[in-house]
């Protein structure tokens, strides 16, 4: 498998084409976009593995310290530079991570991987809570000590597979420092993070020995200053997101402009359907293809005169611009048949809950469903409103472990951040699409009223209330 290097997950049409050529000649004929915003090429043979390598580098991208235990790709806002709710454009801060991480080796051999995302406070959220550093953009208010416009806030920690979320430090950035701020928490990761334990290699459990205030202490004396503090009324509310903005035609700052998600089934195209998406970007949008943590992509600079064109060439590749409730929020991490980790085929058996519920529930607002193959979850299921988590069942006394999942509901992100609670406990594959089913149903039979969404349905009733109605729900 090559993972590649992709800063804001941006990729120019001429890229992306080449990128279909190297799937077809080298790869499985597919490639994948992955839950940070990245491409993976996978059965790539080894006697091929040189020869992709430098064909990548001939497109002006690399593979460079995308594997093992090095920082991870950089996510940004996807819609950044053209997102009218933006605070700022993401864009040249994550460009200049992902060139200093590649252009110093004291930072590469990390014990485990890192994650950085860059939040501009657009629409599309990127998960920065989810990462080992993030920065969040804010408006600071005039008044309160420090110099109006906009920052970024400084969170650090976050892993939600081990049950955390990055802590909000109270340490605003300026921009222009925060690949400083980065390079140095790193370092301090680099000195204080466990290099033998692979299972608490990971910043949380630096600050979870040290104490935020500590670290925070040492990270001033390796940048030789103070922070700046946020102070209670400073900062303005950031904008909230919109769940669908990932999908479908919406407006750019840009007049006359938009950009359309492109709903690509568990993050997999096929060689034609890259190509044909490429020559869309290229002669109807500006020529970009934004990646998304949510494994689709956006084709940005479509011309209102082009939408039309857009939408009818899209689908005719087999792809779509418009996915129902269940599709939109549908994600799915590598699965084992491309990571050895992974104890179930999360991808084929997310395809079979979307084909067994979109056809028998009516869901009428965006359920999240998050399946991840092992407790790394790549796929984020601890956050997701239904996240599954791969698990071997003992399907009877004599027979093999089979492939199925723990089911948790109730997870979120951002302002709903909190960590799923499991409903169910090994859960064969094969009844997982009903299971799922019940689920839903229960929802929409027993909801407050149709403005109240799945999250709060969830949280709202405890495991025990939760499990007691889907049971009622399965014998109806």
């Amino acid at each position: 498998m090559c993972r590649l290097r992709i800063p804001n997950g941006i990729v120019k049409a001429a890229q992306f084409t080449g990128l279909a050529d190297l799937a077809e000649r080298y790869g499985g004929g597919y490639a994948h976009v992955t839950t940070r915003a990245n491409i993976q090429i996978r059965e790539i043979k080894a006697a091929n593995a040189v020869a992709m390598l430098e064909a990548i580098q001939d497109l002006g991208l690399c593979s460079r310290g995308s594997g093992a235990d090095n920082i991870r790709n950089v996510t940004g806002t996807p819609t950044a530079g053209i997102d009218p709710q933006e605070l700022i454009d993401t864009r040249p801060y994550a460009r200049e991570w992902h060139f200093h991480i590649l252009n110093d080796r004291s930072l590469y051999g990390l014990p485990r991987k890192f994650n950085v995302a860059f939040d501009g406070a657009g629409c599309i959220p990127v998960l920065e809570d989810t990462n080992d550093i993030g920065f969040q953009a804010v408006e600071v208010n005039d008044g309160f000590g420090l110099a109006a416009g906009v920052w970024f806030k400084l969170c650090l920690g976050g892993i939600t597979g081990h049950r955390d979320f990055a802590r909000d430090t109270g340490v605003l950035v300026r921009p222009e420092d925060a690949c400083k701020v980065a390079d140095a928490v790193v370092r301090l990761f680099v000195e204080y993070g466990n290099r033998t334990d692979r299972t608490k290699a990971r910043l949380k459990y630096v600050l979870d020995a040290l104490g935020i205030e500590k670290f925070l202490s040492l990270l001033e004396e390796k940048l030789g200053r103070k922070f700046d503090r946020a102070v209670p009324g400073a900062l303005e509310r950031r904008p909230a997101f919109d769940r669908t903005a990932h999908i479908g035609v919406h407006v750019q700052k840009q007049d006359g402009l938009y950009w359309i998600g492109v709903a690509l089934p568990v993050g997999r195209m096929s060689v034609a359907q890259m190509r044909g998406l490429a020559a869309v970007a290229q002669e109807l949008g500006d020529g970009d293809l934004r990646l998304t943590v949510w494994q689709n992509l956006l084709i940005s600079g479509v011309a209102n005169e082009n939408r039309a064109a857009a939408k009818e060439r899209i689908e005719a590749l087999g792809l779509a611009i418009e996915a129902n409730p269940i599709r939109s929020g549908l994600v799915a991490c590598t699965g084992n048949t491309g990571c050895k980790f992974a104890a179930s085929d999360t991808k084929r058996h997310a395809e079979e809950i979307a084909r067994w519920c979109e056809t028998r529930v009516a869901l009428d607002t965006p359920v999240n469903i998050h399946l991840t193959g092992c407790h790394h979850s790549c796929a984020q299921h601890f956050v997701s409103e239904i996240g599954l988590l791969a698990c071997k069942v003992q399907a009877g006394e004599e027979a093999d472990p089979v492939e199925g999942y723990h089911i948790t509901v109730g997870g979120g992100f951002g302002p709903n951040a909190a960590l799923g609670r499991e409903l169910y406990r090994d859960v064969v594959a094969e009844e997982v699409p009903r299971t799922v089913e019940r689920i839903l149903k229960t929802y929409l039979a027993h909801r407050a009223s149709p403005e109240e969404t799945f999250l709060a349905f969830a949280r709202r009733h405890q495991i025990d209330a939760l499990k007691a109605m889907a049971e009622l729900e399965a014998a109806a």
